[in-house]
């Protein structure tokens, strides 16, 4: 067994049991607590926290990936690539204001909870999905475009069957850099009264509880290493296939 899959299957193991009985682990972080503090974090379940985070941060990635995929799309027709200024402008706006400010501005109009997070999410996950499609589109080779005009492919067809196939490793990589930055930015949201593992961390640092700061970050860090390593995978097999077809 390949070292790198060994180093996988535990971490989830490790990750899955943590949250399932996190209080088994109370003496790892016993050492980080002073003053008779709790050593885990039980004024919500890590698990619970985990998977709301979570789920922030796919629908915040799947917005995100279908709007820049089709803006990158739509740039890329001769009707479209007018636009295609405003569309790099509309998806540098997240990478503009930082998520901590877009959730202030956001309360105000959507209020407090999971609302404001995705909106900020949502418009910082942009950039990278739009660039790395818009290079995939743009960098399809001129033999296997004439190849496909050939063939009698519409338009249509060239695109569902020629373009995005071959632009696809390059967009999982920028939703890949998407993703992983949601993971880590996710944690703000709960400065908003957004389900996540932030919660763990605020709760922390406003108790000087370095055990509560540490599982929160090390629930983070490991679900941001585990869908880097994930979707790079699925990247590189993608890439296979298109070698190998």
């Amino acid at each position: 067994m390949k070292l790198g899959l060994v180093f996988r299957i535990g971490t989830i193991m490790l990750l899955a049991v943590f949250l399932l009985q996190p209080d088994w682990f109370a003496f790892v972080f016993a050492p980080m607590t002073k003053n008779g503090q709790p050593a885990i974090y039980v004024q919500n379940s890590l698990l619970s926290l985990t998977i709301s985070h979570l789920l922030i941060v796919f629908a915040a990635t799947l917005a995100a990936s279908a709007v820049a995929i089709g803006l990158a799309i739509a740039v890329t027709r001769p009707i479209g690539r007018e636009f295609l200024p405003l569309s790099r402008t509309i998806a540098n706006a997240g990478q503009t204001f930082p998520p901590v400010a877009v959730l202030a501005l956001a309360v105000p109009v959507l209020g407090f909870g999971t609302e404001p997070t995705l909106l900020a999410l949502f418009l910082y996950g942009l950039l990278p999905i739009f660039e790395n499609a818009l290079t995939g589109l743009t960098t399809v080779p001129p033999q296997v475009e004439e190849a496909a005009r050939g063939m009698g492919m519409t338009d249509r067809e060239r695109l569902w069957q020629v373009e995005l196939p071959l632009a696809l490793p390059l967009i999982l990589a920028g939703v890949r850099i998407s993703a992983v930055i949601a993971i880590a930015t996710a944690a703000i949201g709960s400065t908003v009264a957004a389900s996540t593992l932030g919660e763990a961390i605020i709760a922390g640092l406003i108790n000087s509880n370095l055990a509560f700061v540490a599982q929160g970050a090390l629930v983070i860090s490991a679900l941001a290493i585990l869908i880097h390593d994930g979707i790079g995978a699925l990247e590189r097999r993608v890439g296979r296939h298109l070698i190998q077809g």
